[in-house]
């Protein structure tokens, strides 16, 4: 039973580590989908959109008319007044002057701006159109720790497949090593040449050292993108990858491009700034308008020295006025002419601005295409060079136990062959990386 028991916990442990195990290894999707939520830089930019989103509530709102109330409640004092109240009481005139006295005046005011050239309108217009871009701005900054986080994911890639190739190399090295030891003994080799079998080992060492660091390295800098705890243990998933993937069909530069220019948040928001330069300038021109208002309100006042009551006062003293206000201008001082000449030179910056933009991605897109043949075209050729190195190798390493080969022509050959392993990998994964980017460009999600 107690044994049973014991075996059963010990399954569920396993069950759990391995679990926890799997939990630890992020994918490319889930490390996307987590900086997009927590990425401090993405929810600055947030932040920034629902600042523009209450400009646009404060635009709508100017065009409604505006009421506001008021009151002012004031003493005054009179040292040198001689007359006074007079009141009779029991037949007697008593008159009291009084020095001191208290005003209050209460008021509701109206205005409402019927006509302003049409600009309240346009910022209201352009209000909205900055809150689209602002939403742009965020895709924009999202599309980039995307980009960001796709480089250091494969980068990892790389250089863990590099490390597995580099054990093998090392394990090679060491059979060798020990290899060397043993034909010293029967003296079929010089202490020279062991040494030189040592030091390819401790080099071999060095470099899978030298990987490790550098996958840490990568692995940290993907951490502060996703806003990780730096303390906190991470690892990435190890997709199962392939040549052939990378091998895959290109797609035309124009094509990608033409598909970018529709999706792309960069170019959308070069194309509202365009139409914001417009209504800019529509609204510089407002200046030569003129300005209609309408203004109205009701008022009232008391005071301490009227005969008459507080509420009576308020009555007798009520006061309702309404009228129209307009406003022409004749000379501002340049003013107007100045912001529409600027307005216009902001709108040509708008267009040159967005011209800039498509060659940006044109330019972008192009050096991803030419990574990618570039790279499609070196694998092909180190892939073939790595099976004529391996073989090549093999018959070495078969001459050099038989005592055939000597320590430099091994050495030589084992360099060759892994720098055919390494060109291999490195075109590999800089094509995979290149196609990714082909496709995100095209509005593909990242995997």
């Amino acid at each position: 039973m107690n044994k049973g028991i014991i075996i059963l916990a010990a399954g569920w442990l396993t069950m759990a580590q391995t679990a926890w195990a799997q939990q630890d290894e992020w994918t490319l999707e889930q490390c996307i989908a987590h900086a997009m939520e927590h990425n401090i830089t993405l929810q600055k930019a947030r932040l920034t959109t629902q600042s523009a989103e209450e400009d646009v509530k404060g635009a709508r709102a100017a065009l409604m008319p505006s009421l506001s109330a008021s009151t002012n409640q004031s003493l005054g004092y009179r040292p040198w007044q001689e007359t006074g109240l007079s009141t009779v009481a029991n037949g007697i005139v008593e008159t009291e002057v009084k020095k001191g006295y208290y005003n209050g005046s209460y008021g509701l005011n109206a205005s409402w701006t019927l006509w302003n050239g049409n600009r309240n309108r346009n910022t209201l217009r352009q209000n909205k159109l900055t809150v689209e871009q602002s939403q742009l701005q965020t895709q924009t900054a999202a599309n980039s720790i995307q980009e960001q986080i796709a480089q250091l994911y494969v980068q990892i890639l790389y250089l863990t497949e590099a490390v597995k190739v580099n054990e093998q190399t090392l394990e090679t090295s060491k059979k060798n090593e020990e290899r060397g030891q043993q034909m010293l003994e029967v003296g079929k080799m010089s202490k020279a040449d062991v040494a030189q079998l040592s030091a390819q080992r401790a080099t071999d060492e060095y470099n899978i050292v030298q990987a490790r660091a550098n996958i840490s390295l990568y692995l940290l800098q993907l951490k502060q993108l996703l806003e990780l705890d730096t303390t906190d243990p991470f690892s990435i998933a190890i997709p199962n990858t392939s040549d052939e993937q990378a091998l895959e069909e290109i797609p035309s530069l124009q094509t990608v491009f033409e598909q970018a220019l529709g999706i792309r948040p960069e170019i959308a928001n070069s194309e509202l700034s365009v139409k914001s330069s417009e209504l800019s300038v529509k609204m510089a021109k407002a200046g030569y308008s003129p300005t209609l208002s309408l203004t109205g309100g009701v008022g009232t006042s008391t005071n301490s020295q009227s005969d008459n009551e507080w509420g009576k006062q308020m009555k007798t003293n009520f006061d309702a006025s309404a009228g129209l206000t307009l406003n022409i201008p004749i000379f501002d001082q340049r003013q107007t002419k100045t912001a529409v000449r600027k307005a216009r030179i902001q709108q040509m910056q708008a267009q040159l601005d967005l011209e800039e933009a498509k060659d940006d991605l044109y330019q972008t897109l192009e050096s991803y295409w030419l990574d990618a043949e570039t790279n499609q075209q070196k694998l092909r050729a180190a892939m073939e060079t790595e099976q004529s190195e391996q073989h090549s190798f093999d018959l070495l390493q078969e001459q050099f136990n038989l005592g055939l080969k000597n320590i430099v022509e091994l050495m030589t050959g084992k360099d060759r062959l892994l720098s055919a392993q390494q060109n291999r990998l490195q075109s590999k994964y800089q094509t995979l990386l290149a196609l990714q980017m082909l496709k995100f460009y095209r509005g593909e999600a990242l995997k």
